[in-house]
């Protein structure tokens, strides 16, 4: 398949722009239509960025700026996303921002990095809304393995992210270069001003993707300001609601099921996980770890929860099998009528997974119903 290029990009993002936005009759409308979007890229000349003046009289700098907002403006769905997602989780960044004294417009730094989506992740590794890598999430208070990864939780993420940004800030002192320090790394970027003598982040020669990158956060903020003038008429009930939840403190003495913790907290399994992203697989690991469930889950939750896992620990004898020798996985899911996928995650296993006669494994699912509500 021929790749887009740069120019056939950007032509695609002025017709969408044109064909969606703009009306169309005739040769005056065209020239009209021409005019708007010209009038769409003009940067202010009090344009900032967190406070900082952007160098708008280069003319090097506005051709930048304009090829990352016709880009935004040709990818329309996404910035109505965008949009949506932004009422759900801007008002706690915003909350964050002012108890860190930090400048609003940081929270456009999430939709550039992961257009608010808790689960997007990076080829390099990186995770979550803020996409912090795992030695960073680490530093600043986060775990991060195989059962639990807090870069997927938005609210605990952005207090490490904030905290990485406010160091980054006392390192620059520039929120141009702590920015593209927190897209590219600190250290790469503090190489840079070295070899380059210079510590304006507009004149520096860095990666394609670090020297678009405060320029796409600009373009961000622009449309984010005043939507309307770009085409995006958004009711509000058009944007997506923040999660109304309830905490609970959840101690478990062993590997607990995420499902009883959802009948528990009368509810399913898919809003458990949707709550708490962090949480992966289909345990929670024993330890202490305050969980978010639906508010109406909250009264009695304790006594309910002890009590299927307490009956839950009663029937579980009834639901194991002893491995025999010459027994496989698959042998024993198909004489039992299971699936294969439904026994590891029972057992908490993987196909390479290698059993030994003697040991136990669970062949059959917990009974709904089998403790009392």
């Amino acid at each position: 398949m021929k790749k887009t290029g740069p120019r056939r990009s950007l032509a695609i993002a002025c017709l969408c722009f044109l064909m969606i936005v703009l009306p169309v009759s005739g040769i005056g409308a065209a020239q009209d239509m021409d005019a708007r979007l010209l009038d769409a890229l003009v940067m202010d000349a009090s344009t900032t960025l967190c406070g900082e003046p952007v160098p708008i009289q280069s003319k090097e700098v506005v051709e930048r700026f304009e090829k990352e907002m016709l880009l935004l403006l040709g990818d329309r769905s996404q910035v109505i996303l965008w949009l949506k997602r932004s009422a759900r989780y801007f008002p706690f960044i915003e909350s964050a921002l002012i108890r860190h004294g930090l400048p609003e417009d940081i929270k456009y730094l999430a939709i550039a990095e992961s257009a608010l989506r808790v689960h997007a992740g990076s080829r390099k590794g990186a995770m979550g809304v803020w996409q912090l890598m795992p030695q960073t999430a680490r530093k600043y208070g986060l775990t991060v393995n195989k059962d639990i990864d807090e870069r997927r939780n938005p609210y605990l993420s952005t207090e490490a992210a904030l905290a990485y940004l406010v160091d980054l800030h006392a390192r620059f002192d520039s929120w141009s270069l702590s920015l593209a320090a927190y897209n590219m790394g600190e250290e790469g970027l503090e190489a840079q001003i070295l070899e380059q003598g210079n510590r304006d982040y507009y004149r520096l020669y860095l990666s394609l993707e670090t020297q678009r990158f405060i320029f796409r956060i600009l373009a961000i903020q622009k449309i984010f300001k005043t939507p309307q003038a770009y085409g995006f008429h958004l009711e509000a009930d058009d944007f997506y609601s923040p999660h109304v939840t309830a905490s609970v403190r959840i101690t478990a003495v062993e590997d607990l099921p995420i499902h009883l913790i959802a009948r528990a907290a009368k509810t399913d399994f898919k809003t458990i996980k949707d709550f708490n992203p962090e949480v992966r697989g289909y345990y929670l690991t024993s330890g202490t770890r305050q969980l978010a469930i639906p508010t109406g889950g909250r009264e009695g939750f304790q006594e309910r929860l002890a009590n299927y896992i307490k009956v839950d620990k009663k029937n579980h004898p009834r639901r194991t099998y002893v491995v025999k020798s010459g027994d496989s996985l698959s042998g024993i899911a198909k004489r039992f009528e299971v699936p294969l996928a439904a026994l590891l995650i029972w057992n908490r296993m993987n196909t390479r997974t290698v059993i030994h006669p003697g040991q136990r494994l669970v062949i059959a699912p917990a009974k709904e119903g089998q403790a009392d509500d």
